[in-house]
């Protein structure tokens, strides 16, 4: 018997099933900045906090003159893991103080990046969140082996430019699904 290797979708969205159980994740669309053998690690990138950047830096640099422009931009729920700290997934070279290259993307939880931000240094495409989404070793693999999510490669169009109640509808057009044709009970062929 030969074994297969697990796939890993590091830089994939996660589509939330209709039958999702969990009421953190129903209608969820997740980018996966990590999945290995160790577990894996995302961000909810279509549901929006309430709170924009100002906000944010309001509370962590209440010293800061913020543009209205960065300001206004949203911040999303990332996920229930930490959920006070945040999350800023961006493209670019550059680099902060706490930042894990994800390859295309970077990953920054460090506060230097919001003082850039708010002077305009930083980077064009960001996406801010409080908190992420994580999985211990195989626990993934065995949601996706349950019909949990639907996995599809991440088109950063769809996670920097459109607007979040598009993002998972759109993430699903990738696979040529339409969700609101999905029963909401789960089975196995």
């Amino acid at each position: 018997m030969t074994q297969t290797l697990p796939t890993y979708l590091k830089h994939h969205f996660l589509i939330a099933m209709p039958h999702m159980e969990d009421p953190r994740f129903v209608h969820s669309l997740i980018y996966l900045c990590e999945h290995n053998e160790d577990g894996a690690m995302g961000l909810v990138i279509n549901q929006p906090s309430g709170l924009n950047l100002s906000d944010v830096l309001e509370q962590t640099a209440p010293d800061l003159s913020v543009p209205r422009e960065i300001g206004e931009r949203v911040v999303f729920n990332g996920g229930p893991v930490q959920s006070e700290r945040g999350f800023v997934l961006h493209r670019g070279p550059q680099r902060w103080e706490s930042s894990l290259d994800l390859g295309p993307l970077r990953l920054t939880t460090s506060r230097d990046i919001l003082l850039d931000l708010s002077s305009g240094a930083g980077p064009d495409d960001i996406f801010v969140a409080l908190g992420y989404t994580g999985w211990e070793a195989g626990q993934l693999d065995q949601e996706l082996a349950d019909n949990v999510w639907l996995s599809v490669p991440a088109d950063y169009r769809i996670l920097f430019e459109l607007a979040p109640d598009l993002r998972l509808d759109e993430a699903a057009r990738q696979l040529g699904v339409d969700l609101n044709l999905l029963t909401s009970q789960a089975g196995h062929a």
